[in-house]
């Protein structure tokens, strides 16, 4: 259709057709909006030429601007009314980036001209004055690129999530250090997919990495202040762009394109890609910030905002992105489109998923427009789809309540296996008060209580112990309080409910014993977390150890704080070495990945139950259930009705050593031990002993067991 005389305006962002390009941005209270090229001059300097948009409609502006390429730098300026109280912040001095770009160019430079406000040196000003002040030269630039590219017979693996073991990892700080991967590579798109890491993975047994975001970022004036940069990235500037410092290529169409390659290359390898996604807020903050986009263009649109247009912040940053807004809904459902089918991404983890289903009311809605669409979307619906479920805003914790397609993070999982396994081991240790087996015994038989609505099943889990947030699964055991000075918040930042325990000593210690037990907590941890049911989820680095000094918040700390190291000790491989045979032990026992939640009742006609729970005198737990005494728990996930072994998991979460009696129950005239996570290393299994066999557990410790008969 003719831009001249449209019905309906083209596609947001640019097209380029024969001759030209077609411009379209949504800026729907502004008075004029203009696209600014730039091009290098004469003397080598940049020289801006401004085209009006001469279209309007539905609030988008549009046009076709003859001579545009491949490679051309662009941004936005927007003019029309200024009353901040009403929420409208126009400003032409205010260079703006497309919210459709694909590519973006530089990085912010922080200076007071970057606030449509009046600030002085110390970015504090009057948010009535209007700053006339070009910003420009403080502003990256939109880039035309190819979205051509050559994919090859690349296919979306489309790993079943009851197959799956996810990698939360972050790009650069997962080869940073990594002495096989090119120097000239290390902590960019292409060396996560070089061989030398991609070996790391397959050996792991991982079947996804969930990257931290890629998306185009900034960092927030504060800690540029500080000298600091946002290391984690949860800071968005462009949601169709990827993030330009991860790539290896210095120039706007190489970094599009490493970044399908390294995609292709993963899977290549059989390894799913899934994106951290933060579409609750961008880096523009609050409305005393800096204007880069979205609230220059039109802030009651994309914003929400209360009766004096004060942002209603519920993510913690700010701001809060409105998708009860049709035009916003659409700008994320577009930027999801782009990053499967032009990129091949797999799917999505969501953060602060339940600010994306706020209503008008500001409450959370499962049926949400966004939502809806979301799963209802012939694309996006067939994608793996994660949600973070909670924000900070009242009423903010929503584990359990997302609809399917929708897998959550299942925090019940996480803090539930930190108690059981730490600071209960602790007050057992020293006569406290415990909780007892009854909710961890939830937390591996799925997670029921929280999932079992609509037909989702256990794979609506996704267990984790540590993730980028939070301590490692290391510093768990290392620290039992934050030590995040490096931060430059005084200690105030980071969550003050870790449920670690340092083990009588806080932080390094050269106390052999104290290492030991440290190393014996690491494996619980991990053991409960790859044999429980539901979808599990490793932190990058746990599997060897890694520790960020105490530091449970190093969004900052682009630096050997938050970098992998790859100089392990000799107890990070024995630690590697457990974590790739507990990983084996899930993959070849199909009993423990099920997906349908356990009835434990009969499932074969020998009288074996799905899922049978035991005591430590090796009798059903029966009325015990609930009493915080009970340390010991045993779980024989049956596997005949399946074709498969059965699985015996016995779990002594007392301090000190513990005779447990191995339970009778039909097809399990036998077991053989396949792990103990007392041994430093796995140990072959052993020779099968009898049903109603008495054996002593270590203090803290669990084994695994596979049922099988006499020879």
């Amino acid at each position: 259709m003719s831009p001249t005389s449209p019905d309906l305006p083209p596609e947001p962002g640019v097209r380029l057709i024969d001759g030209g390009a077609e411009f379209c941005v949504y800026a729907g209270h502004a008075t004029a909006v203009e696209i600014c090229l730039f091009d290098p001059g004469d003397d080598g300097s940049e020289v801006e030429r401004r085209v009006p948009l001469r279209h309007r409609a539905h609030g988008f502006w549009f046009d076709t601007i003859a001579g545009v390429g491949l490679g051309q730098r662009y941004a936005v300026r927007v003019d029309g009314a200024w009353d901040p109280d009403a929420a409208l912040l126009h400003n032409p001095a205010k260079l703006l980036l497309d919210p459709y770009a694909r590519a973006i160019d530089g990085d912010v430079h922080l200076d007071p001209s970057l606030y449509s406000h009046r600030v002085g040196s110390d970015l504090r000003g009057d948010i009535a004055v209007r700053d006339d002040r070009d910003s420009a030269p403080h502003m990256p630039r939109c880039v035309v690129v190819d979205t051509e590219f050559d994919w090859g017979t690349d296919d979306f693996p489309r790993r079943s999530l009851l197959q799956s073991l996810i990698y939360e990892v972050h790009v650069k700080s997962a080869t940073r250090l990594h002495p096989e991967v090119p120097p000239e590579l290390r902590g960019t798109y292409a060396g996560l997919a070089h061989p030398a890491f991609v070996e790391h993975l397959l050996q792991l047994g991982v079947t996804a990495v969930e990257l931290l975001p890629v998306h185009a970022f900034t960092h927030e004036p504060d800690l540029v202040l500080r000298g600091l940069t946002n290391h984690w990235g949860y800071n968005t500037m462009g949601f169709f762009a990827p993030h330009a410092a991860y790539a290896a290529a210095s120039d706007p169409q190489g970094v599009l394109d490493e970044f399908k390659t390294m995609v292709k290359d993963l899977h290549a390898a059989g390894i799913e890609v899934l994106l951290d996604v933060v579409y609750n807020h961008t880096a523009e903050n609050s409305r005393d910030m800096m204007t880069l986009s979205w609230r220059g263009l039109d802030e009651r649109a994309y914003y929400r905002l209360d009766g004096r247009g004060q942002d209603i912040d519920v993510t913690g940053c700010g701001n809060t992105l409105d998708l009860t807004h049709p035009v916003v809904a659409r700008m994320v459902l577009d930027s999801l489109r782009y990053w499967v089918q032009e990129c091949h991404v797999d799917g999505f983890r969501f953060d602060l998923a339940v600010a994306l289903g706020r209503g008008k009311d500001d409450a959370y809605d499962r049926d949400h427009p966004f939502l809806v669409a979301l799963r209802t979307d012939p694309v996006l619906s067939r994608t793996k789809l994660i949600a973070e479920p909670w924000d900070v805003g009242i009423h903010g914790w929503r584990t359990g309540r997302f609809p399917p397609p929708f897998s959550e993070w299942n925090d019940r999982f996480r803090d539930t296996v930190r108690t059981f396994w730490l600071t209960d081991v602790r007050a057992s240790l020293h006569g406290g008060a415990r909780h007892g087996a009854q909710e961890l015994a939830t937390r591996l038989a799925g997670s029921q209580d929280l999932f079992d609505t609509h037909g989702r099943g256990t794979i609506a889990s996704i267990n984790f112990v540590t993730a980028h947030d939070g301590f490692t699964l290391a510093d768990l055991t290392a620290y039992d309080v934050k030590h995040n000075g490096a931060n430059g918040h005084g200690g105030t930042d980071g969550s003050n409910d870790n449920r670690s325990w340092n083990h009588g000593v806080e932080g390094r210690t050269d106390d052999l014993a104290t290492l030991a037990r440290r190393r014996s907590s690491m494996r619980n941890l991990l053991g409960t977390l790859l044999l429980a049911t539901g979808v599990p989820m490793i932190n990058a680095g746990d599997e060897f150890g890694r520790s960020q000094r105490g530091n449970n918040n190093p969004y900052s700390q682009d630096n050997e704080i938050s970098w992998m190291s790859w100089d392990h000790e000799p107890w990070q491989q024995d630690l590697l070495e457990t974590t790739r045979h507990l990983v084996r032990l899930r993959q070849e026992h199909p009993v423990l990945r099920q997906r349908s939640f356990f009835s434990g009742r009969q499932v074969h006609e020998d009288g074996s139950t799905d899922l049978a729970w035991f005591g430590d005198d090796g009798h059903p737990m029966g009325d015990r259930w609930g009493h915080s005494w009970v340390e010991v728990v045993q779980a024989l996930y049956g596997g005949m009705w399946l074709g498969q072994r059965t699985v015996l998991l016995s779990l002594n979460g007392a301090a000190h050593e513990v005779e447990v009696t191995l339970p009778t129950a039909p097809g399990a005239a036998a077991y053989e031990l396949l792990w103990d996570s007392n041994d430093e290393v796995p140990a072959p299994p052993g020779e099968p002993v009898g049903a109603g066999t008495v054996v002593t557990m270590a203090p803290a410790s669990m084994r695994v067991w596979r049922a099988t008969t006499w020879p």
